[in-house]
């Protein structure tokens, strides 16, 4: 095998799906004629780790030492044969092989049960809502766990399941403490990563080897891989990029960091990795690449080749799976949620419907980067295109659109072309909670396949909210989510606490909003973050705007991208972490919704100021539904069968049209005078004719009209009509 670049993901990001960046530079190579080949490492890590041979060796590498265990340590120990015995069945079954061993593991006598297992009676309630199959990979999940508390305290301290020596990597901005830790014998977990990189690198000699980094717990992983590269393959040239560098790393000054890798770049990795492959066959200069750090004559320079230009994203090419172990990756189920499974239980096809945010405003947000700036979406038709060969290459018809914040116009376009195309797909993505999700588009979204959204709702706060840049309002986000949830569409929100001049009492009530919108079945998961200031946000280029200051560090020589900072006019935010995330670790099961918020802090916290009803009030109130003649309806439902029937009360005489709807789940049926609903079965057959093809209120009023029939809006807004949307008429 002879491969001119060889694209490494480093461990550890999911178990589950691989990290997407390989398969999009892949699949642009592909439109180039570059030959490429690519590899999970964290993948392939995990699987020789977690198996007969990688746990006795774990457990016989410890044997040599005179560490002391803790209890929950000696207590795997103790059970070590027991492990030995169970890890390749239980591996097999979490890639979806070997189905039947779910009722041993569901009925735990089959696997050891260590520290993990403790919190298992708290969640025993929640078994009956779930199949054998997710009760059982749920435990097989925290049977994985035990084992990786095991590996984290006797034989490497670094290691996370989608993470790797994180803290190394997290706000560095001195690369010392990294480059010690280089210099330190290989770990147990360094040996196995580079045995398989080896392997590798004798089957393709790679003229490049182009590492991505998308996260902090990726960075060090991929250190050893260059190390190793620079030390045993000198002939090879190695580069890094990534979501890493592109956002930590565009202050880069220490020269050490290019002992490992010959080059970092920057952004959008295809136009500067293709003057890269040029650069290494000998076809250009150094002075002709694209944003793309190098040490030139002893000093770090930063090239940007202004004349070559970026490709667009209708040109970078399909994403390209080749080469990675699409049937071993392992579907965990960490927290019994179906919305929080999507993480971690399935593997997802990933797409881009639009590079960048069309929103662009957050304050907190990189907004100030490329990957955030630079707004282009794709064409429904293209993303469909992609998605139909993604699925004859992958055999999976699953796909996250791994979006900033996916456009509801394009959603919307996406939705029709699927069903257009009578695709049979799931798929889920990132939006802003805006108004455009009305009812009609989220039944729209969901008729194509849409399972889930996630977004940020941040901090439950309106004033924190304008501060922001949002663009929403906590009433908004709520008719939102009732919108998807009524819809079938699962949500999950990105949570915020410790914004600059955020309160102890904004805190509270943005955690009661939260609890009600739980209770309330409109919100099925979500997560609370800590405020971070960001070198490249709003906040972070104009911190006295916001009110705080930036605390002092030292100069800049590595990663730029956390910067600590001092409000004098907010909370102590760390105190209600625990608190937090305690309450809706309980939420999301359902549990202690009904309990005062003051059960989850260990110390006083204000009352809430918000109406125990706020949430309910808002979603209950009815919406006075305002078409614009300009709105596009569209059908996507079956032809109905019509009956004229004629009806007699106190010797008068009528006729109804009887309109028949059946849907895959029931029969649904409307009346209404004769003329109107012949004109409405007419309509409906118009619009299947159009297949897919919108047309407007205005032309519909206009053919109305047309018939003789008079007040279109009356009969447009009425009970009858009011229900279409439950069989495929929608008006957006």
């Amino acid at each position: 095998m002879d491969a001119t670049v060889y694209l490494i993901t480093p461990p550890f990001t999911q178990l589950n799906t691989p990290y997407p960046a390989t398969a999009y530079l892949k699949g642009f190579f592909n439109t180039k004629g570059i030959s490429s080949f690519q590899s999970d490492l964290g993948i392939e890590v995990t699987l020789e780790l977690f198996s007969r041979k990688g746990l006795s060796q774990i457990f016989d590498t410890f044997i040599n030492t005179d560490k002391i265990l803790s209890s929950n340590a000696q207590r795997i120990f103790a059970l070590k044969e027991n492990y030995i015995d169970t890890i390749d069945a239980v591996i097999s079954f979490l890639q979806g092989n070997n189905p039947t061993i779910a009722y041993s593991i569901a009925q735990r006598n089959l696997l050891p049960e260590a520290s993990r297992f403790e919190v298992l009676d708290d969640l025993q309630w929640a078994f009956g809502n779930m199949g054998t199959t997710d009760k059982a990979k749920h435990i097989a999940t925290m049977y994985l766990e035990d084992i990786g508390d095991l590996i984290k305290e006797t034989v490497d301290e670094h290691f996370g399941f989608s993470r790797y020596a994180e803290r190394l990597g997290r706000s560095a901005n001195s690369f010392d403490e990294l480059y010690e830790s280089l210099q330190k014998p290989f770990s147990f977990i360094d040996e196995i990563l580079i045995e398989l990189l080896d392997k590798r690198l004798k089957e393709i000699s790679p003229e490049l080897v182009a590492i991505s980094v998308p996260f902090p717990g990726n960075l060090f992983a991929a250190f050893r891989c260059a190390q190793y590269i620079k030390k045993n393959y000198q002939n090879t040239k190695v580069a890094m990029g990534g979501g890493f560098p592109n956002t930590e790393l565009r202050s880069l000054k220490d020269k050490r960091v290019f002992d490992y890798f010959d080059f970092i770049t920057l952004d959008d990795g295809e136009a500067p990795l293709e003057q890269l492959v040029s650069l290494v066959k000998g076809n250009i200069t150094v002075d002709e690449l694209k944003r793309t750090f190098l040490l030139a004559d002893g000093e770090v320079c930063y090239i940007n080749n202004s004349a070559c230009k970026d490709y667009r994203q209708a040109d970078a090419g399909t994403p390209d799976y080749t080469g990675l172990f699409l049937t071993k990756y392992i579907q965990a189920i960490e927290i019994i949620n179906p919305m929080h499974s999507l993480w971690s239980n399935g593997r997802w096809n990933k797409l881009t419907m639009a590079h960048g945010c069309y929103w662009g405003k957050c304050t907190f947000c990189d907004i100030s980067l490329d990957y955030i700036k630079t707004y282009e979406p794709l064409t429904a038709s293209l993303l469909c295109d992609r998605m139909q060969t993604m699925i004859e290459a992958t055999g999976e018809s699953g796909f996250h659109f791994v979006d900033e914040a996916a456009p509801p116009s394009l959603m919307r376009e996406l939705a029709l072309e699927i069903i257009r195309r009578k695709m049979v797909v799931s798929w889920w993505t990132n939006i802003r909670f805006e108004k455009t999700f009305t009812r009609d588009l989220c039944m729209l979204l969901k008729e194509s396949g849409c399972i889930g959204v996630s977004g940020g709702l941040e901090v439950a706060s309106d004033r924190l909210l304008e501060l922001i840049n949002k663009g929403v309002t906590v009433a908004q986000v709520a008719k939102v989510n009732r919108n998807f949830t009524e819809a079938g569409i699962m949500v999950h929100a990105y949570l915020m606490y410790g914004f600059p001049s955020q309160t102890a009492q904004e805190t509270i009530d943005s955690l009661e909003m939260v609890r009600q919108m739980f209770k309330c079945g409109i919100l099925q998961s979500a997560y609370w973050h800590q405020f971070a200031m960001t070198a490249h946000s709003p906040v972070g280029m104009n911190p006295e705007k916001f009110g705080v200051s930036i605390a002092s560090q030292n100069e800049i020589m590595f990663a730029n991208n956390d910067v600590a900072h001092i409000d004098p006019n907010g909370a102590d935010h760390s105190m209600f972490t625990d608190g937090l995330k305690i309450s809706l670790f309980n939420y999301m099961q359902q549990t202690g919704l009904d309990e005062p918020l003051s059960r989850w802090f260990d110390f006083k916290v204000p009352k809430t100021t918000i109406r125990d009803n706020h949430i309910q009030e808002i979603i209950s109130s009815d919406e006075l539904k305002t078409y614009k003649p300009t709105s596009k309806v569209v059908y996507t439902g079956n032809l109905p069968s019509i009956e004229i029937i004629t009806k007699s009360k106190k010797g008068n005489q009528w006729q109804l049209a009887s309109l028949t709807f059946q849907t895959t789940k029931k029969e649904i049926n409307v009346k209404v005078d004769k003329e109107n609903g012949e004109w409405l079965y007419n309509s409906i057959r118009f619009l299947m004719e159009r297949k897919l093809m919108y047309t407007t209120i205005e032309a519909l009023q206009k053919s109305y009209e047309e018939h003789g029939l008079t007040d279109f809006e009356l009969f447009w807004d009425n009970k009858p009509i009011n229900q279409l949307y439950k069989v495929g008429l929608y008006v957006y």
